[in-house]
């Protein structure tokens, strides 16, 4: 026995010792993208250039222990440069003019303005996981397993998210990435967001049309869909089949983020009645690729059942349900969700899913593109199977007792509060 506990101890012993020897690769928490071709970017003058040569962060390159210990994730990926085209919001999309900062706890965004008064988003690249660094781990000096996380996003999985979408026949918020060099228009945000490696998205509000579908009036958020169907009662409505198969697609690809302020919904009225599309936006944690001793035991689904891996299966279904997917699904009939899991496997066929990485720069998909392609291919075919548990589940939760994220103010009655074809 005693030797039995000798070797425990040793055990914890050497784990902390490699964990601490992991962890204290850098005391950096936030870096921004790496110019690769430019040193003095104060005296170089972008607009002689069309491009740039940038890696998105060098943050995260590691070692064999950092790999075995924290993970592999996409660390090559975001340490590789790429060509980048470089753009001015004077001229990008015929002129864009800064509104506001944006919020977000990872991510640095400004909202813009076009000429023609569509808003969209800048979204860093970058993220700064800053807020999200509990005292706890910086009191016991482990703040790099958060910075280091990060490492597990993809930074060109919103793109490739966005042409699966495309051929998936999904709404999505089109984002391209730039470089964004420090400039007169960037105002007060200059030195902040200036020479920053962004998407540029469109935002999921908006009063003019920027979807591709036809009598779109308006574009609203999910706190601004209830008050409306509070008004309008049983005139509005949202397309649940279409929800659906964005949910499904969301289990393909292992977006685990999905909560009710990361949506928009766009509306389309006929003379009786209001129908609410979905659209998805933020795509960060697509593809989310965690390994590693240290994210492998703080992913547990007993520990952290929320955040998932994205790996070839799904191995816990209750962790990708949102109290969203119970607020707009509940008492949906199952054969609904299998319709839309057979329309996915039609359409996502394999040559389908291989074309759609032609949107990423070819470094990128020589590096990932094989794993990714295997998972996604995985799970679209065990997808019948996900989309009869996904039911099940919103079925076995219920209804809401509490509001959704991002409408705790809302004035809602009860019944609105609890779903949202719930009546009084």
């Amino acid at each position: 026995m005693k030797k039995i506990f000798a070797a425990v101890a040793i055990l914890f012993i050497l784990f902390f010792a490699f964990l601490y020897w992991s962890v204290s690769s850098t005391d950096e928490a936030f870096r921004t993208c790496e110019i690769k071709e430019f040193e003095d970017l104060a005296s170089i003058n972008f607009k002689a250039h069309d491009s740039v040569l940038v890696a998105p962060n060098t943050l995260y390159e590691g070692n064999l222990l950092k790999e075995f210990m924290q993970g592999e994730n996409y660390r090559k990926s975001w340490s590789t440069a790429v060509r980048v085209p470089i753009a001015f919001l004077d001229t990008l999309k015929g002129g864009l003019k800064v509104i506001r900062e944006g919020g977000g706890k990872q991510t640095h965004s400004l909202k813009l303005k076009s000429e023609n008064d569509i808003i969209y988003t800048l979204r860093s690249v970058t993220k700064d996981p800053e807020k999200l660094i509990p005292d706890a781990a910086k009191n016991l000096g482990l703040e790099n397993i958060i910075v280091d996380g990060i490492s597990a996003q993809h930074p060109y999985g919103a793109i490739l998210a966005a042409e699966l979408s495309e051929i998936a026949r999904l709404q999505h918020t089109n984002p391209v990435m730039y470089f964004i060099p420090k400039q007169e228009r960037l105002g007060e945000y200059n030195e902040k967001y200036g020479n920053r490696l962004y998407l540029l998205e469109f935002e999921t509000e908006s009063e003019q049309n920027w979807t591709s579908s036809e009598n779109v009036s308006e574009i609203v958020e999910t706190d601004d869909l209830q008050k409306l169907k509070q008004k309008h009662g049983n005139k509005l409505n949202i397309d649940k089949s279409l929800l659906i198969k964005t949910r499904l697609f969301d289990l393909l690809i292992g977006d685990w983020d999905r909560h009710a302020e990361q949506w928009g919904w766009a509306l389309v009225q006929n003379k009786d009645s209001i129908i609410a599309s979905p659209i998805a936006g933020d795509r960060d944690n697509a593809f989310f690729n965690l390994s590693g001793v240290i994210p492998s035991i703080l992913t547990n689904e007993n520990i952290e059942p929320l955040v998932r891996p994205f790996e070839k299966e799904i191995d816990h279904m209750p962790g990708l349900v949102y109290p969203f997917d119970r607020y707009f699904l509940v008492d949906t009939p199952k054969e609904v969700y299998v319709q839309q899991a057979k329309e996915l496997q039609k359409i996502l066929s394999d040559s389908a899913i291989e074309n759609a990485f032609g949107v990423w720069p070819a470094e990128i998909s020589k590096l990932d593109q094989s794993g990714i392609t295997e998972k996604i291919k995985s799970r679209r075919n065990k997808l019948i199977e996900y989309a009869q548990s996904f039911h099940e589940v919103i079925q076995e939760q219920g209804k809401l007792s509490e509001p959704l994220k991002g409408s705790e103010d809302l004035k809602l009655s009860d019944a609105l509060i609890s779903c949202f074809e719930c009546k009084n």
